[in-house]
């Protein structure tokens, strides 16, 4: 237990509004939205500025408190959640750090506080005409400071990068309470390393996240929603390939879903439909997208469509003739996660290999999975464009649960290793968390491990900020 003195000093300095020990008030920060992580935490502290985010860990490097720094708690790796594995951890949570969100539409940038959700940072730039375009299904709840510290991806990463690609510049408290500060919207600094790529992807375990520059583009104004069905991944990655040259280069998404994995929407989320009327193994949500009116571009992608029907890629398809068909094709993709929920356990993967070797990774990987695992049901989706693929495995049909979920150590190995075999990551955009430290430390070389641990002991010799991740 946290000794009472650091409770009444935490309660003196942030005030009723910015710490509480009420467990029910706690008790929504230390479970992760799966339930596969359930922690707890003495006190939860909740700043309203970085001057209060300096003060906590000010404290907390004198007094030798771990933290553990949360966002909007979206994450699926464990990495936000405070007193797992018996470690005693006090919760920073920056969802007060919402007050600023600054849009300077002259330098196609924005500027927030950590506590801002995605999807706020998504309205005050549309307000100007512009498009923040990392887009993921919990954009309503994850933060700025979240997607920061787990360099999110989401839908649009074949267009626009992952976060760290976006982010221009931030702000951060270090473990040792000083405030680094590099808010510039500079696009070209030569000035040495660049120390705020160290805090992106770090899951808190370099410092707290206070504020943030992104990008900005100019909004999407004529957009091709198409949903697609094929024989075959091959036939997807062929699709993929003509998309981007016949676009000019212009595909914003490209998604896919096996047949197994629509079914489970079909059957178990309200209102989905199928748009095509023939059953097609694999399906393909794909958009087009540019900032201004484009004839040529509807031309060219009517072109590409009558091809690609006459190579025999395209088994049948659908184009989104509004913004409610769009949103449509968009449900069966976005409830993709929800609807295997009522379909039994599920061990997931958030993995990435190459583009133009995700057809030969999902054959091997299934077959691997039928050997190992019979009556298993692989239902891989997700970002082919970028080459991540949720790599999920659901139980067999009338399988016990908890049985089968005991298995997701042996079967993580066996899908990390052949994703290591094809060259690619075990961590696409989820992170590592607490769920993937001990498989980070089997794949990464030691060479690599060496360096992050040296990083993390320079800039945190005392270990206190979110010790239960990565290491």
């Amino acid at each position: 237990m946290l000794d009472q003195r650091h409770i009444d000093a935490f309660t003196d300095m942030l005030g009723p509004k910015g710490a509480t020990t009420d467990q029910e008030a706690i008790s929504p920060h230390v479970r992760e939205w799966r339930d596969k992580f359930i922690g707890k935490a003495p006190i939860l502290l909740m700043p309203s500025s970085t001057e209060d985010v300096r003060n906590i860990v000010r404290y907390c490097d004198e007094h030798h408190i771990a933290i553990v720094p949360q966002g909007g708690n979206t994450g699926l790796v464990g990495g936000g959640i405070a007193g797992l594995e018996g470690r005693n951890e006090v919760i920073l949570s920056t969802k007060r750090l919402n007050k600023h969100i600054s849009v300077d539409a002259e330098d196609f940038s924005v500027t927030v506080d950590a506590g801002v959700t995605v999807s706020a940072i998504q309205s005050a730039a549309a307000e100007h005409g512009l498009l923040f375009p990392l887009s993921l299904a919990s954009e309503g709840s994850c933060t700025a400071g979240g997607i920061v510290s787990t360099n999110a991806g989401g839908v649009h990463v074949i267009r626009y990068g992952t976060t760290r690609a976006l982010t221009l510049g931030l702000e951060a408290v270090l473990p040792n309470g000083e405030v680094f500060s590099d808010l510039s919207s500079l696009r070209k600094d030569n000035t040495g390393y660049a120390l705020d790529q160290l805090l992106i992807g770090a899951e808190g375990t370099l410092g707290v996240i206070t504020r943030i520059t992104f990008k900005l583009y100019p909004a999407e104004m004529q957009k091709h929603t198409f949903w697609l069905g094929v024989n075959t991944p091959q036939d997807a990655l062929s699709l993929l390939s003509s998309a981007r040259l016949a676009s000019g280069d212009r595909v914003s998404v490209f998604e896919i879903l096996p047949h197994t994995g629509l079914g489970f929407v079909l059957e178990h989320i309200e209102g989905a439909q199928n748009p095509l009327d023939t059953t097609c193994n694999w399906y393909v949500l794909m958009e087009v997208a540019t900032s201004a009116a484009d004839r040529l571009l509807a031309e060219s992608m009517d072109d590409w469509v009558e091809k690609a029907f006459e190579q025999g890629l395209i088994k049948d398809g659908a184009v989104a003739q509004s913004e409610n068909q769009a949103s449509a094709f968009w449900k069966l993709r976005e409830s993709m996660s929800e609807a295997q929920k009522y379909v039994g356990g599920s061990i997931k993967h958030d993995i990435s290999v190459p583009v133009s070797k995700i057809p030969a990774f999902i054959e091997e990987a299934t077959a691997l999975l039928a050997e190992h695992f019979p009556n298993c049901r692989p239902t891989p989706f997700g970002h082919l464009g970028d080459g991540n693929l949720h790599f999920n495995v659901m139980q067999p049909e009338g399988a016990d649960k908890a049985e089968y979920l005991a298995n997701w150590e042996k079967m993580n190995r066996l899908i990390h290793d052949l994703t290591i075999k094809y060259g690619g990551s075990i961590s696409a955009e989820h992170g590592i968390g607490t769920l993937k430290r001990e498989e980070l430390a089997r794949t990464k070389s030691n060479t690599a491990l060496s360096m992050m641990k040296a990083i993390k002991q320079a800039i945190d010799p005392k270990g206190i900020m979110n010790p239960g991740s990565i290491f």
